[in-house]
């Protein structure tokens, strides 16, 4: 058995069909694990909304579908106030299904049924260093992306880079001026000050201002000589990000790189299909698209700009000839596009426009995976001490530089090995206090508290990991040995609490994939390293004897897994030592 909370689903669904002859999905039957601290493992809310449906007194409606269930391995059904159903697995049940979790390469998690999912993430603009708001839509893409993949879907990663433009013609005009057009590559050290020096030239020399404005034009028309000097700044720039995605250790390569470039030649026929379709129209000289149901404050509807009055595209038209692309070229089933919350409105407008283009099935999604933003300690989006955007990269490598002194002071490894683990409990320290949080919050870093022993961290969860390992090392066995146990006994409470917490492993990561939410994963993580902390404070392992030690160090060994997999699932490494 794989996920209890869908079995007892079924089983619900099964018992009202013969209690009352009506069908309801899994949804409707509203099984939810029990609060900490409550006698039962599950609880079942369907008598509440079905009683409106049969017209029955909700009591009789949940003593009904507890009559009818099929209650193997289950304790007697109690049904309590207006018709709550509480559920609570046998220890006997538990155990058994441990052993079969435990033996399955995947830990009891199911292949869905594949769909081909683009993931839109990190896309950072060229020509500058990445900074700490491409943090969010990184990482969270990538624990998105891994989920994914895990479940068994066809995941298309998609990095929009911003590297067409305006912009552009000025950094290339300012990489002519500073010597830097010859030969086949450059070096700039510094691509945001490179990025500055350009703006402040633009700004004060109007003749450089008239160079870079018919450069702009030379590249919009795809100058040859132009266009090799565009490329090799946009080499240079992903030069810089990819040692950013070294680092944080994310699922994007050159082969995932799209960006807003790709699309400059399907643009005007993009507008061509919208306006034949009858969805775009000239107002006030510009072509709009105007999805129906969005207005603004005054009533007036609210439009998609899709071709200036000047010619020219914008972002808008950018984003409707990707999704165009996506949907219909790429044949994607889901569209997830990870952005900021600011954002909202634009995706709404854009998924509108697409639907009724008919560029999206009714059977896609496309969906805004939207967050919100890192803040400092004052309260104001993470910077610098300047007030600059302070760059990804150096902040990474604070994370691992603190991490350094942290392992240092615990570990008698070689330096090698605290370099290593160094880095795995720098960047998982970053990306845990990101994607333990809901996506749709902001939230505080804090140095101190990413890394602490204690609480919900990234190392908190790596260390109970090592701790297992240790214990298995001490008992001279490895995890497969710990786990080839002819049979698990749950006779304390913590050993019976943690096992029951293994079991919903399959459920935190479907559930996670479901909502997008990368946090409902790490808070399961969080509840099973607690769950493991105080199964091995009231229940002595290696002190045990016979079939008790046994049991107890498959029990660890299991956690030890489970814990690994989801944070590898979250793109975090799990040390064996620290």
């Amino acid at each position: 058995m794989s996920d209890l909370g869908n079995e007892l689903e079924a089983r619900v669904a099964r018992a009202v069909r013969a209690a009352f002859g009506i069908e309801i999905s899994g949804e409707q039957a509203v099984i939810r694990p029990s609060a900490p601290g409550r006698r039962a493992d599950y609880q079942c809310n369907a008598a509440m909304p079905l009683a409106k449906q049969l017209k029955l007194a909700s009591r009789e409606v949940g003593e009904q579908i507890a009559a009818h269930l099929d209650t193997t391995g289950l304790e007697a059904p109690e049904v309590a106030g207006p018709g709550f159903i509480n559920l609570t697995f046998t220890s006997e049940f538990l155990a058994s299904n441990l052993l079969e979790l435990a033996a399955d390469t995947r830990l009891g998690l199911p292949l869905q049924d594949p769909r081909r999912v683009v993931v839109d993430y990190s896309s950072p603009n060229m020509a500058k260093e990445m900074h700490v708001g491409h943090l969010r839509s990184t990482i969270i893409g990538d624990a998105l992306v891994r989920m994914l993949e895990e479940l068994g879907h066809e995941v298309i990663r998609q990095n929009h880079l911003g590297d067409w433009g305006t912009p552009f013609g000025k950094l290339v005009e300012h990489l002519v001026d500073e010597g830097l057009a010859g030969g086949d590559e450059i070096d700039i050290a510094d691509l945001n000050a490179f990025y500055v020096e350009a703006s402040r030239k633009f700004d004060a020399d109007p003749a450089f201002a008239e160079r870079s404005r018919k450069r702009v034009v030379a590249l919009q028309a795809g100058d040859p000589a132009t266009l090799v000097l565009w490329e090799r700044l946009l080499n240079e720039s992903k030069r810089h990000i990819e040692a950013v995605y070294a680092k944080l250790g994310v699922k994007l390569s050159p082969v995932d790189y799209k960006g807003e470039s790709a699309y400059n030649d399907v643009l005007a026929p993009t507008c061509d299909e919208l306006t034949a379709k009858g969805l775009a129209r000239i107002s006030e000289g510009a072509l709009c698209v105007f999805p129906h149901g969005f207005v603004n404050r005054d009533g007036d509807p609210m439009p998609l700009i899709i071709r200036k009055r000047d010619g020219g595209y914008n972002y808008d038209t950018t984003d409707l000839a990707t999704i165009r692309y996506r949907s219909q070229e790429l044949k994607a089933d889901d569209l997830l596009y990870v952005v900021g919350a600011p954002q909202s409105l634009h995706f709404e407008l854009i998924f509108a426009a697409a639907h009724e283009a008919d560029w999206l099935p009714t059977t896609a999604r496309a969906v805004h995976v939207a967050f919100g933003s890192v803040l400092g300690s004052d309260g104001k989006i993470l910077a610098s001490r300047s007030g600059a955007s302070l760059k990804l990269a150096d902040l990474l490598d604070e994370a691992v530089r603190r991490a350094t002194e942290v392992v240092a002071e615990r570990s008698d490894l070689a330096p090698e090995q605290q370099a290593s683990i160094a880095h795995a409990v720098g960047i998982g320290a970053v990306k845990y206090a990101d994607l333990s949080v809901a996506r749709d919050k902001d939230y505080l870093f804090d140095w101190d508290r990413m890394l602490s022993l204690d609480g919900n961290t990234s190392v908190y969860l790596q260390y109970a990991g090592a701790r297992i390992h240790s214990l298995l090392r001490r008992a001279e066995m490895n995890a497969d040995d710990a786990l080839s146990v002819p049979r698990v006994e749950l006779i304390e409470d913590a050993e019976r609490a943690l096992a029951l917490k293994l079991s919903q492993y399959p459920a935190a990561v479907s559930l996670a994939v479901r909502h997008s939410e990368p946090h409902r994963l790490a808070t399961y993580l969080y509840e099973t390293a607690t769950a493991f902390s105080t199964f091995y404070e009231h229940c002595p392992v290696l002190k045990a004897e016979g079939p008790t030690r046994e049991s107890r160090l498959a029990l660890a060994a299991h956690t030890a897994r489970v814990l690994a997999r989801g944070l590898g699932l979250l793109g975090i490494d799990a040390p064996e030592r620290l």
